[in-house]
């Protein structure tokens, strides 16, 4: 891929993390519906039979959580809300239009930071909750009331999941060029400028800060070679 005229929005090791968090997701799901929903059981055969269904999903959740918290220590910070934010609902019609460009967006914009508070709240929901009524090794340690409350409020957090996931999917197809971002990790210049212009200014600021760095630098090694070299013909013995 050629990188010129492009900007790295998503390093390596972030991408590797959400593919992977994206692959087991669907298996954590697609197991977790064929437990609750046993008419629809041909979801688990995903993993096999329904009793190892029933002991893969817990753990499929709980690497799914471990992804998920290293994307929050990657990712929490560019996603605290701003007074940028507030633009960006005002003119929430122009952004739905695809008519954003000039609009002071971050890294990313207010619709982005909910879905990403709201899906590390809810897998904080599916995590306690599922120790809870983990019926193999923890369950039995907690009053059967309180196991049936986790189960119940497992079950509506792991559907918000559901549905805000295939929501980001949608979204992600919907804005062109967002899937190709988050597999190469680049987005082009023209994209950042459309859709995270005050990201897009913050990066070339960086770009240019770089090249003028580079630059000072070499300026400087040239002048302590040549420095270097007029010393060494000064002392050099006749």
């Amino acid at each position: 891929m050629n990188k010129k005229g492009m900007i790295l929005r998503t390093p390596l090791i972030v991408r590797f993390c959400h593919w992977c968090m994206v692959c087991l997701f669907i298996l954590t799901a697609l197991s977790g519906l064929s437990l609750f929903f046993p008419s629809i059981k041909l979801f688990g055969l995903v993993l096999g039979t329904p009793q190892l269904v029933r002991a893969l999903h817990p753990f499929l959740g709980g690497i799914v959580f471990i992804l998920l918290m290293f994307m929050f220590l990657k990712l929490a910070h560019h996603n605290i809300p701003n007074k940028q934010d507030i633009l960006w609902i005002k003119n929430f019609k122009k952004v739905i239009m695809g008519k954003e460009e000039g609009i002071p967006i971050g890294k990313y914009n207010i619709g982005q930071k909910f879905l990403f508070w709201c899906i590390m709240s809810l897998i904080l929901v599916l995590f306690v909750t599922g120790i809870i009524m983990w019926r193999q090794y923890i369950s039995d340690y907690f009053p059967v009331p309180i196991v049936r409350i986790a189960i119940f409020f497992h079950s509506l957090a792991a559907i918000g999941l559901i549905l805000l996931a295939i929501g980001h999917a949608y979204m992600a197809i919907w804005v062109k060029g967002s899937i190709n971002g988050m597999i190469t990790g680049y987005v082009s210049r023209a994209w950042a400028r459309k859709n995270h212009s005050a990201w897009y200014e913050e990066e070339m600021e960086k770009s240019y800060q770089a090249e003028l760095n580079a630059k000072t630098e070499s300026e400087q090694n040239k002048a302590t070679a040549k420095h270097d070299i007029e010393n060494d013909i000064e002392h050099k013995p006749i």
